[in-house]
Parts: C-alpha cells; structure tokens; sequence
C-alpha cells in the first residue's frame, strides 16, 4: 500500500478533516503525502513555477520557491497570474469549524513597490460550479506598494456602517470598504509600520460589524526576512466568526464579529492557499515558503507564544 492511500484511508475515518494535524517541510523532492498540498494546474496557474531548493531556507534542507511571470494578453480582462499551492478537496476544513495554519515567508528582491493587486496567502470559502457572484477572500494577506497589509471580508452589513466619515472611525469600528453592490465588504486590519493613511485610502468607511483588537504589534516589514505566520481562522457570516493573527511569535491581531459570505451556491468547507497572486503585470515575482503546518490545536501551530485558548 502506497503512503497517499494509506493517508486516503485514514483520513477516510475520522468525523471530518478538521480532526487532521497536517505538516510538510517543503524540502520536496515533492509535496508530501503528510502535508495534503498540491499544485493545482490551469490557465492562471501556467503563469508559475514551483521549485524544492537548497539554496533559500528557514529550517531543515531546503524551502519551496514560487515565482510568477506574465502571460495575460493585454485583450483578456481580468486575467491573473498565480503560482498558488492549495489545500486538497478530500481535506479542506468545515466552514463552521475552527482551524489553526501556519507557514513561514519570504519575500525575494526585488519586492513589488507598485500600487497593484498582490496577495501572499488567502482564505476562501468554496464556491459551487455556477454560483453567481465573485467571492474575495474572507482574509488575506496582501502587499501593496512594498507594503504588507491584512484585510477580512464578508458579507455587506448595513447596520453600522458609516461611509466616508469625516473623522477617523470611532472605537469600535474599523476602517473598511463598502461594496453594496457586490454584496461584500472589506476591512482593513492589520498593517506594517511603513504603512501610512495614503496607503488606506481605499478603506474610506467604517464598520461596526467587524471588530479589531489590537495587540500593539504591526506586521513584519516584507524585507525583514523570513516571516512565520500562525493564524486561527473561523468564519462566521453570522457575526459569530472568529480570527487570531500572530506573526514571528507576537500577537498582531484578534478580529470577531461578521467574517466570510453566507450566498446561495457557496460550498461547505473552508480552504487556504498560499503563493504568489497578481493582477497581470510585468516582470517575475518570487516568493519562497517554509514549515507549513495546519491543525485543530494551536499548540501543533504556534511557536514562540503562549496558547490562550
């Protein structure tokens, strides 16, 4: 019996995936069976590589380099390129259901220093084939003119929403963009110290439908070096959704309240991927990742803080 069908097997048995602690180095020669990643293969897909190096690492013998280059003809609006290492179907999360990830980043020179669409990891809500609408992630870790930035998304709430205040937003309520006509939302919580009110500008509203706790820790520069994430993701389109974002150790953010989207045609389960994404753009982005782990228990996730719940 091969090691991927005795993990089919086991897997197979247990009350859901959620009960799985997964793990792979990212030292190849592949993906291992222990860690439930691939690399899934399409039009926007074909934009990357993936490569087990020895050359960059965080731990062990090697890491995972992921590097995107254009392929969107200029005729083809709203094309993407993306290198992205997903979660497989059979193991992804229950929507409802608490989970713990982590993995570690690092950013290549050069780093991106435009006002694009870039994002390093995303969680995402399964979507069924025909399903009306285009869903954002429900959290996202994304770059912006050199800098890193977190946002979290769900469904538009009318109830405290206050759009362009003249004031910044009020204890309570977070900086966010309305998108009624999307039926979304978007809050920006979390950023690195470089990021200024420019930066934001985007966010123009405010929302009291999504509540931040502030740890009193910013984001790592992305050209501090390697970066370990840990972050505990339940969604609650309901209000009842439930975030922790931790980075190098250190508490950055507690966010709770109204997180992902309830629309018809939205799937059950949760996933993640990581990797380089881009709206079409010129020239390579590359990014290389380490230490991936997921699990129901923060302990199996979190290294270099304590677990608090």
């Amino acid at each position: 019996m091969t090691a991927l069908a005795a993990f089919s097997i086991a897997t197979s048995s247990l009350a859901n995936a959620n009960d799985l602690v997964l793990k792979d180095s990212l030292e190849g020669p592949d993906f291992t069976d222990a860690g439930g990643l691939y690399y899934k293969e399409n039009y926007e897909q074909s934009a990357g590589t993936f490569e087990f190096q020895q050359d960059v690492m965080r731990n062990g013998k090697g890491a995972l380099k992921l590097t995107i280059r254009p392929i969107c003809p200029t005729s083809k609006d709203g094309c993407s390129e993306r290198a992205e290492i997903w979660e497989r179907p059979e193991l992804r999360v229950p929507y409802d259901q608490g989970v713990w990830y982590g993995f570690a980043v690092k950013f290549a020179d050069p780093i991106p220093q435009d006002d694009h669409r870039y994002l390093i990891a995303q969680w995402k809500r399964e979507i069924d084939p025909g399903a009306e609408g285009d869903f954002s992630p429900f959290l996202a870790l994304r770059l912006r003119k050199g800098k890193l930035f977190a946002t979290v998304e769900t469904n538009y709430v009318a109830q405290g929403a206050i759009e362009k205040p003249s004031e910044p937003c009020d204890a309570g309520a977070v900086p966010v963009w309305l998108r009624p006509d999307t039926n979304q939302m978007r809050a920006l919580v979390a950023t690195d110290t470089a990021w200024t009110p420019e930066d934001g500008k985007l966010y123009a509203s405010c929302t009291s439908a999504i509540q931040v706790i502030d740890h009193g820790n910013k984001l790592p520069a992305p050209n501090s070096g390697w970066i370990d994430f840990a972050v505990y993701t339940k969604p609650g389109p309901d209000g009842s959704g439930h975030i922790e974002l931790y980075a190098n150790g250190k508490p950055i953010v507690t966010i709770k309240g109204h997180i992902g989207h309830a629309d018809q045609g939205l799937g059950p389960n949760q996933y993640f991927k990581f990797g380089p994404y881009r709206a079409a753009n010129a020239g390579e982005w590359t990014l290389y990742y380490d230490d991936f782990r997921r699990s129901p228990h923060c302990k199996d996730v979190l290294v270099g803080a304590p677990c608090n719940f």
